[in-house]
């Protein structure tokens, strides 16, 4: 679905309006952005793009989420992230020439607001907020694979679920998976598993408790902390 079919540009517009990057535009500026993007719904298990596209167009994430992974050689997957309402992805090919290097798997049915990044350049150009708020967004997104590697090299499998659980928790100290356990025992650099033993030997040491496949009540903070 384009914005010459069944929607609008004032429609778009809104999808625009939740992206952070350009929340300091003006309303005149945000329909100029609108007037190059275009909306398109995904169901569960489509693919927005895979490795080896030619992209040059920023997605935005209207509504639903869109996992982001990478095939090795060998044909293992490696979860890079999960975004939802309001992010984006395929930003790096604005600025690069090289096909995509990841891909995007629609998690559930997923609303989508497509920019063309040809178009998108110029306007970076009339208004350099929008291209500084991209590359805060990058420079924020490359600490985390950083930390990531880091984590992965310097840390056991133990600590690096404990940190991750600790970073997950919501202010009740639960943390409710956005993803399977197979793809969060991918972003955190193990299989599906060894997540499940460590899961369970946290339970049984009474550091966690789990209720059903998405959901993680952190019983013990402290000890958590300390592994």
């Amino acid at each position: 679905m384009s914005c010459s079919e069944n929607c609008s540009h004032h429609s778009d517009k809104n999808c625009i309006e939740i992206v952070p990057i350009f929340s300091n535009l003006t309303f005149d500026e945000m329909m100029e952005v609108a007037s190059i993007t275009t909306s398109r719904t995904y169901e569960k298990g489509e693919f927005v793009y895979t490795q080896g596209d030619v992209g040059e167009k920023l997605y935005v994430i209207h509504k639903g989420r869109v996992k982001i992974t990478r095939i090795s050689s060998n044909g293992k997957e490696q979860v890079i992230r999960v975004v939802g309402p309001g992010e984006f992805m395929g930003e790096l090919s604005l600025f690069s020439s090289l096909p995509m290097t990841d891909n995007g798997e629609v998690l559930e049915k997923t609303s989508l607001c497509i920019i063309e990044g040809k178009e998108l350049k110029k306007i970076m150009i009339k208004y350099p907020t929008i291209a500084f708020k991209v590359m805060e967004e990058l420079s924020q997104r490359l600490e985390r694979a950083e930390n990531l590697i880091e984590d992965i090299n310097l840390h056991s499998v133990e600590t690096r679920l404990a940190q991750g659980l600790i970073k997950m928790a919501n202010k009740n100290n639960e943390v409710i998976l956005n993803m399977t356990k197979g793809d969060f025992a991918s972003q955190l650099g193990m299989s599906q598993e060894t997540l499940s033993r460590k899961l369970s030997s946290f339970q049984e040491q009474g550091l966690i408790k789990q209720v059903g496949n998405r959901k993680i009540v952190l019983l013990d903070l402290e000890g958590l902390e300390t592994i």
